[in-house]
């Protein structure tokens, strides 16, 4: 796969261009192995006081708690994401003690999902995370606590075919490009605009 067009403007390791998110899975399993090799990966990110405030919750295919966690996924996202390999869907501990807020919960979540889709590639997977989820009913499924917040899924499983997706996702199907640095960083003060990008 080129990401030729991937250029980015300074120079960084090959494989923050070569990671991406696909929609077409192989048929292919994705073992307990990897799935806790993912995990192992977030288990070691870095946290605010080390609290590791991180939580997952994964199912294989074709078992019952796979068809469970993908009832969760709203519509659009169950369509492609049935044929993955594997389900994980990540949720933060936003206080341990029910009086001090963890305000870096998310943040530090969101740290150690990124180490697991590295690993995911590292392994010859993708990782595709995922927003659209029944966050109103997924919780409950789940048997998450008041203090643990759902915050997104990954669809996890070996790169597949695009002419296994419908017409309208095929043309998506490619690395996606970014907003130029200059859209998101600034020495000393915040001096930009907030758009939505135009990639």
């Amino acid at each position: 796969m080129s990401t030729s067009f991937r250029n980015p403007t300074h120079p960084i390791d090959p494989q923050f261009l070569e990671r991406w998110s696909p929609r077409a899975f192989a048929d292919a399993p994705v073992t307990e192995d990897q799935v806790l090799s993912m995990l192992e990966a977030a288990r070691w990110s870095p946290s605010a006081s080390n609290l590791q405030p991180w939580r997952f919750i994964y199912a294989l295919r074709d078992t019952p708690e796979f068809e469970t966690l993908l009832s969760l996924l709203v519509p659009f996202n169950e369509g492609w994401a049935k044929n993955a390999g594997a389900l994980i869907f990540a949720a933060s501990v936003t206080t341990f003690d029910g009086e001090r807020d963890i305000p870096t919960h998310s943040f530090d979540t969101g740290a150690a999902s990124f180490a697991l889709a590295l690993q995911a590639h590292k392994l010859g997977l993708v990782a595709h995370g995922m927003g659209g989820l029944h966050y109103d009913k997924a919780p409950l499924v789940l048997g998450l606590p008041d203090n643990v917040k759902l915050e997104a899924a990954f669809a996890i499983g070996r790169k597949g075919d695009p002419d296994s997706l419908p017409d309208f996702l095929k043309a998506r199907e490619t690395p996606s490009t970014r907003q130029p640095l200059s859209a998101m960083v600034f020495k000393g003060r915040f001096s930009g605009e907030v758009t939505n990008p135009t990639i």
